[in-house]
């Protein structure tokens, strides 16, 4: 009979996933994500950018599944997998910026008539 505890646990990790950075007040109220995919991200996090990164081999089928899912060989199934996903892809992708105003500066041509720099000495 095997002991259990001997056997490795998938996405095991000591620490709680935080992006400070992107989700300073935390993921959960963030909006971008679910409860439970909030949830995930919290708990197993810092084994996934780990595992993503390949600082960190796997050590089991699912991971190493996660690891394929990573690299674009295989579609993401399982919620893990989808979570990490979403979150490269909210946190990789460019933020759009925001005005308030609908157009942006227009230089007028008389700015062109002030800056002693083009004048020529001919």
């Amino acid at each position: 009979m095997t002991n259990l505890k001997e056997l490795p646990t998938s996405f095991s990790t000591d620490r709680m996933f935080y992006d400070d950075k992107n989700y300073p007040r935390g993921l959960a109220k963030s909006g971008d994500f679910s409860l439970s995919e909030s949830k995930i991200m919290e708990q197993y996090g810092v084994a996934l950018k780990a595992l993503a990164e390949q600082s960190r081999a796997p050590m089991t089928d699912e991971e190493m599944q996660f690891v394929e899912v990573c690299v674009n060989q295989l579609e993401p199934v399982t919620p893990i997998e989808k979570a990490w996903v979403k979150y490269q892809n909210k946190t990789l992708t460019p933020k759009h910026f925001h005005t308030l105003f609908g157009r942006s500066k227009v230089e007028s041509e008389d700015d062109d008539e002030g800056d002693p720099d083009d004048t020529d000495l001919d």
